[in-house]
C-alpha cells in the first residue's frame, strides 16, 4: 500500500491509495479532478474508485467530473449523506477492496455530517493500516458539529476511531494541525507531547511539508477531543463527564481566536 497526498484548494488534502501489485488506485475526496489524474499518471496507476468522506463541496465537489473523466469509476459515500455523484452507498461495516490486496472497511463517523464515513484501509500484515477521517478527526482536532451532537462526536472519536490499532496512520481532510495544537495547549498547558508535536508541526510547515499522517496513538496523546475520558482533562474544562467535556472543548474552540 502506497499513499500520496494531493494538496487541493487552500488547505484541503485529497489522497491516492495505491495497490502496488495491481497498480490500481482509489482517490479520497478528489475535489480537483485534474490534480488527481495528473498524480495518478505520475505514479503510473489506474484510478478505479473514489472514496468520499462526506457531502461538503470541498470534499465531494469533484465526483461528477471524475465520473465524466473516468467512465465506470466507482464512487463511494455514506448512505444518508447525499454525496454528489455517488454510485455505491455505504453503511457502517461495509467492506470492499482497492485492487486485489487492499481491504477497506467503512466506518460511520457522524456529527460533522449525518452520514460521514471514515475509511479504514489494511494492506499486507507488515504494513501499518491507515484511516481516512475527512472532517471528523483532524490532527489534534475535530470537525465542527454541523449536523450532529457531542454524543455522536464522542462515539465517532472516542469509541469508533479510538478502537483502531494504535499504529494506524491518520489521514485527514485539512492542514489545520498547527492551529489545532496551539488551541490544544490552552486546554492542557502542561502536556509535553502537545508542545513537542507543535514544534515539529511548525517546522514541517516552514519547509512546506504536510503534518499528516499522524497515528491513533499520537491523537490519544495530543488531541484534546480524544482525551475527554481522562478525569484530568474533564477537570481542566470544569466538566464531570466525557461528553460534557467534549461539548465544552468544542465550544471553546469555536470561540477561540488563536
Amino acid at each position: 500500500m502506497k499513499i500520496f497526498h494531493v494538496p487541493c484548494l487552500e488547505d484541503n488534502y485529497a489522497y491516492l491509495i495505491i495497490d502496488e501489485a495491481t497498480k490500481e488506485a482509489a482517490a479520497v475526496d478528489p475535489v480537483e479532478p485534474d490534480k488527481i489524474l495528473n498524480a495518478a499518471a505520475d505514479h503510473g496507476v489506474q484510478l478505479t474508485s473514489v472514496l468520499t468522506t462526506h457531502h461538503h463541496w470541498d470534499h465531494a465537489g469533484g465526483n461528477e467530473k471524475m465520473r465524466e473523466l473516468i467512465p465506470g469509476i466507482k464512487v463511494y459515500g455514506g448512505s444518508v449523506d447525499n454525496v454528489k455523484g455517488c454510485t455505491h452507498k455505504l453503511e457502517n461495516g461495509d467492506k470492499f477492496t482497492i485492487g486485489a490486496h487492499l481491504n477497506v472497511l467503512a466506518l460511520h463517523t457522524p456529527c460533522h455530517t449525518k452520514g460521514h464515513i471514515s475509511y479504514y484501509v489494511t494492506g499486507k500484515e507488515d504494513e501499518d493500516p491507515a484511516v481516512f477521517t475527512g472532517d471528523t478527526l483532524f490532527i489534534a482536532g475535530c470537525g465542527k458539529f454541523f449536523e450532529g451532537s457531542a454524543e455522536q462526536m464522542y462515539q465517532s472519536l472516542c469509541v469508533t476511531l479510538s478502537s483502531l490499532p494504535k499504529p494506524t496512520q491518520v489521514y485527514c481532510g485539512h492542514e489545520y494541525t498547527v492551529k489545532n495544537l496551539l488551541f490544544a495547549q490552552t486546554v492542557e498547558a502542561d502536556n509535553e507531547k502537545i508542545q513537542q508535536k507543535l514544534a515539529w508541526a511548525q517546522q514541517q510547515r516552514k519547509q512546506g511539508l504536510p503534518t499528516i499522517p499522524s497515528t491513533i496513538e499520537e491523537e490519544m496523546e495530543t488531541n484534546p477531543f480524544m482525551r475527554v475520558d481522562l478525569p484530568d482533562v474533564q477537570a481542566k474544562v470544569g466538566c464531570q463527564s466525557p461528553v460534557e467535556a467534549l461539548r465544552k472543548i468544542r465550544e471553546l474552540k469555536d470561540n477561540w481566536r488563536g
